[in-house]
């Protein structure tokens, strides 16, 4: 497929995740610059007739830019591969594992990378053996300060930075209304970084970091999509050691999870240059302040010809 062939690529977003708004912005973006470079592009919001509309009209290649859920837990990948469609990102498996934070960190510490020590708890668990005795026992072998979030999801919806253990309970009631899994992880103290992963079919190769710097000091929702309220700095500074073992293990990770295409890897890189790996995600943000795009430009490549590489590459591994 290439641009001057009469390809269509279908571009999914939007859907019912709390991450709505975000993925109707990434698709968007995504759509504008597959467009630009000949390629015809449909946008359109997943709903009951998605399914008959994709056998009836057959699209070249999907680009799901659903985040959430939707997008991100492997249903919807599962659905494509079933139907035989080829599409952008991870496989269903793949995105199975990342979409999990917990698994995710088990499979990324096996293979050789950092990760914080933490503890992850269900609803049920919490309820059953009494918040308060369970609180009690986290604050004995998890030294304050302590990051909540929910074991599955994205946008930092969820998540709550504890810097004295009074605030935890509430800490997990706000992780709990988003997952019915809590993941209580140690905070790490040192640069947060971003790195992006692209693989147009000659294997993954990093992007420079994003280092992330929120006024809030909380990369937040609400730090992430809105313009000025976070400093970003591409390539991060860091050192150059810090850089190389950050790139090595955000590769090491892509990896491991299995995932394919496109990603990026959240690290925390603490004083002696040791990266910690946060999380992966397998659909990355595309919006006008998200990170991916940072790390595209500032690798010196036009968004538009990687997007439509990556579309390239969809259709030849299904015609492999």
């Amino acid at each position: 497929m290439t641009s001057s062939s009469k390809s269509r690529i279908l571009v999914l977003a939007g859907g019912i995740s709390h991450e709505r708004d975000v993925s109707l912005r990434s698709g968007r973006r995504v759509a504008d610059s597959l467009a630009e470079q000949g390629i015809e592009v449909e946008l359109r919001d997943p709903d009951a007739t998605l399914l008959g509309y994709l056998r009836e009209t057959r699209p070249d290649v999907v680009w799901p830019a659903l985040h959430g859920a939707s997008g991100e837990d492997g249903a919807l990948r599962g659905l494509l591969e079933f139907l035989d469609i080829p599409f952008v990102g991870s496989r269903s498996d793949a995105a199975m594992l990342a979409w999990d934070k917990p698994t995710a960190k088990v499979l990324v510490t096996r293979a050789g990378v950092s990760t914080p020590r933490s503890i992850t708890l269900t609803r049920e668990t919490f309820r059953e053996l009494g918040a308060t005795s369970v609180l009690d026992s986290i604050g004995d072998e998890l030294p304050i300060p302590v990051v909540v979030k929910p074991a599955r999801g994205g946008s930092a919806q969820g998540v709550t930075l504890v810097d004295n253990i009074s605030e935890l309970p509430r800490a997990m009631v706000d992780a709990f209304t988003y997952c019915d899994v809590a993941l209580i992880e140690q905070k790490i103290v040192g640069t947060e970084i971003a790195v992006g992963i692209i693989d147009t079919g000659d294997g993954p190769v990093a992007l420079p970091a994003v280092e992330i710097v929120p006024l809030s000091g909380v990369y937040s929702f609400e730090a992430r999509y809105n313009a000025g309220e976070t400093t970003f700095f591409t390539p991060a500074r860091i050192p150059e050691h810090a850089a190389v073992r950050a790139a090595e293990a955000a590769i090491t990770a892509h990896n491991a999870l299995g995932l394919r295409h496109l990603s990026r890897v959240d690290m925390i890189v603490d004083k002696a240059g040791t990266p910690w790996f946060l999380e992966a995600n397998v659909l990355p943000g595309l919006t006008e302040t998200s990170l991916l795009p940072q790390a595209l430009e500032a690798a010196g490549h036009d968004l538009g010809l990687i997007y439509l590489a990556l579309a390239d590459a969809a259709v030849a591994e299904a015609r492999a």
